[in-house]
């Protein structure tokens, strides 16, 4: 019996020793290497201080909130309705269209390009050409963000992508609580999550956006209820006196350069949560 005592001690002794290596190798899998680290180190840089009310004001020339009290009584109204509707024509484009294999740099260049014209003709005619400006740059910074996305490996003609690419909309602190806080872009995730998730089931099932299904317009209000505050502060820059044509099409740039931004560190984070999971991820986030 001691033989057999001594035996069954050994084996025990070697089980809990793999056991042990077991262990250390799967904690070892799930943190974060040094060079991912550094790739999160740059996506909390974007998404925590994108500075866009800055950039304006110094392009401009006036603080923003001065530019804000330029604005017509009516002209919240009138955005908000034309950022919904910019957003529900996407969201309608995305899930119809099947994204082609264009190259990222090419892309990106063009879909500046184009935004700067359509930003010279908002400068050139002001509050009424929202209407049809809007829609046309925010097709265009979504077919950016789209190609940001795919450059980071994602699947862009998956419903999860389409709806991750729309998310990036709502990103980006629009006021200085909001560019002060570490925790603004995990907010807004955990604001979107639900809506994002009912959004994503509706479309799996019926195949469509419907714009009139509630999981839409759940989630269209969110967004909107983001992105209208940021186009207001687009269109406050295009409405002082000083601004025109050319000088619109230099306030698109900095908006589309913001969005840009915002996706770049978006799907940076995206991609290190399939590996390694949003626990994991957020909590190095937190340490970056």
């Amino acid at each position: 019996f001691q033989g057999e005592s001594i035996l069954y001690g050994f084996f025990k002794f070697i089980i809990r020793c793999k056991l042990n290596v077991i262990k250390i190798k799967l904690q070892y899998m799930h943190q974060l290497q040094s060079a991912e680290l550094a790739e999160l180190k740059r996506a909390k840089r974007l998404l925590e201080n994108p500075n866009l009310a800055i950039k304006i004001t110094n392009y401009i020339g006036v603080p923003i909130e001065k530019a804000m009290k330029l604005l017509p009584a009516k002209a919240h109204t009138m955005i908000s309705k034309a950022a919904r509707e910019a957003l529900l024509k996407a969201l309608e484009y995305s899930m119809k269209t099947i994204i082609d294999k264009q190259k990222i740099r090419t892309s990106k260049r063009i879909n500046t390009l184009l935004t700067t014209i359509t930003g010279g003709i908002g400068g050139a005619f002001g509050l009424a050409a929202i209407p049809i400006e809007l829609p046309v740059s925010t097709m265009l910074i979504l077919k950016s963000i789209a190609e940001i996305a795919k450059s980071e490996g994602h699947d862009i003609n998956t419903i999860e992508t389409k709806l991750n690419c729309l998310e990036v909309f709502a990103l980006g602190g629009n006021s200085k609580k909001d560019d002060a806080s570490d925790n603004s872009y995990w907010v807004m995730r955990a604001v979107l999550a639900k809506e994002i998730s009912n959004a994503a089931k509706y479309i799996s099932q019926k195949g469509v956006a419907k714009e009139t299904a509630p999981a839409i317009i759940k989630l269209v209000n969110k967004l909107v209820a983001r992105y209208s505050v940021i186009i207001t502060e687009e269109v406050a820059a295009k409405a002082v006196p000083i601004v025109g044509a050319v000088s619109g099409a230099g306030i698109n740039i900095i908006f589309m350069d913001h969005f840009q931004k915002m996706a770049e560190g978006h799907f940076i984070i995206k991609r290190l949560e399939k590996k390694y999971g949003e626990a994991e991820v957020k909590e190095a986030y937190g340490e970056v």
